[in-house]
């Protein structure tokens, strides 16, 4: 089974993440904030990364530049805003998929299908 890894402030967005992927037969680790992404990080092994741009305590850009420099960049990396724009994410941390919200559903189910196949 695989794993998605969901940092998302916004709990009707993350509960609604956790839903349709658990639907879909994948493993959901899922946090609010940076610190608890940072708490939880290693503990499992993680398929896909979904990150929120703006949180609460940081900012997914940097999660994900972290992420790509402490040896997870063979990880995909799927950005979301409702804020920012994907040529803008891309400068900023380069993910291997950008998603607007508010989303489609479908598109973001293929998005991950892509990246990691099915559960």
């Amino acid at each position: 089974m695989k794993t998605i890894f969901i940092l998302e402030d916004e709990d009707s967005i993350r509960d609604l993440l956790n839903v349709l992927f658990s639907i879909e037969g994948y493993k959901i680790l899922e946090v609010s904030t940076v610190s608890d992404f940072n708490r939880l990080h290693g503990t499992v092994d993680v398929d896909l990364y979904i990150l929120d741009v703006l949180l609460p305590d940081g900012s997914g850009i940097d999660v994900c530049n972290n992420l790509k420099k402490n040896g997870c960049s063979e990880t995909p990396i799927l950005m979301m805003s409702a804020h920012a724009k994907t040529i803008e994410i891309d400068k900023m941390c380069d993910p291997n998929a950008f998603i607007s919200k508010p989303f489609d559903i479908d598109d973001l189910l293929a998005s991950v299908r892509n990246l990691i196949g099915p559960a």
